[in-house]
């Protein structure tokens, strides 16, 4: 982990802040450097995405059916995603293009539907994941963690039952 502020490269950035619980499974599921700068400070977790992710959030869950579900997943735009008070732990650090060389673009999670092309740091074929990949496993994420803590005579783990029991259907159950 490297601790430093958000470099100027990340400075129109938008973030998606999650509870670090749910950043951690999140993290666990794409290789580096596949989610693109991920910085932890205290118990809260950003996700940093390319400008205009943040205000794409509500219409993702929207459709990936998450809406009217209590979720601890907040979109920060540009400004709002700088940290004010000290410099996070960077888990992934903005490195252009998996730290090719300097010059690089900076890849972020975008509105794509597929991975965005690029080398991985450690040399394979990679890339960026999407905007909607990153969403949709964020949200799965906070959702757990939200049962975890809500009931914990129950055991760990995550359905359709449970999605029913929150408000919503999945997809396969509405057709």
């Amino acid at each position: 982990m490297q601790a430093s502020r958000v470099p100027a490269t990340l400075e129109h950035a938008d973030a998606l802040d999650v509870p670090a619980e749910a950043g951690h499974e999140v993290l666990g599921r794409f290789p580096a450097p596949r989610t693109g700068p991920v910085a932890l400070a205290g118990h809260r977790m950003r996700f940093f995405v390319a400008p205009g992710g943040a205000e794409e959030l509500p219409g993702l869950l929207d459709w990936l059916e998450w809406s009217g579900i209590p979720l601890d997943l907040v979109p920060l735009c540009g400004p709002e995603a700088a940290y004010d008070d000290g410099a996070p732990a960077w888990l992934r650090p903005p490195v252009p293009d998996g730290g090719c060389h300097a010059g690089a673009p900076l890849r972020l999670p975008a509105m794509t539907f597929r991975t965005q092309p690029g080398p991985a740091a450690d040399g394979r074929s990679g890339g960026t994941v999407g905007l909607m990949a990153l969403v949709s496993a964020l949200a799965t994420a906070c959702h757990r963690v939200r049962l975890r803590v809500a009931r914990t005579d129950q055991p760990c783990a995550f359905s359709y039952a449970s999605r029913i029991c929150a408000g919503t259907r999945p997809r396969s159950l509405t057709s």
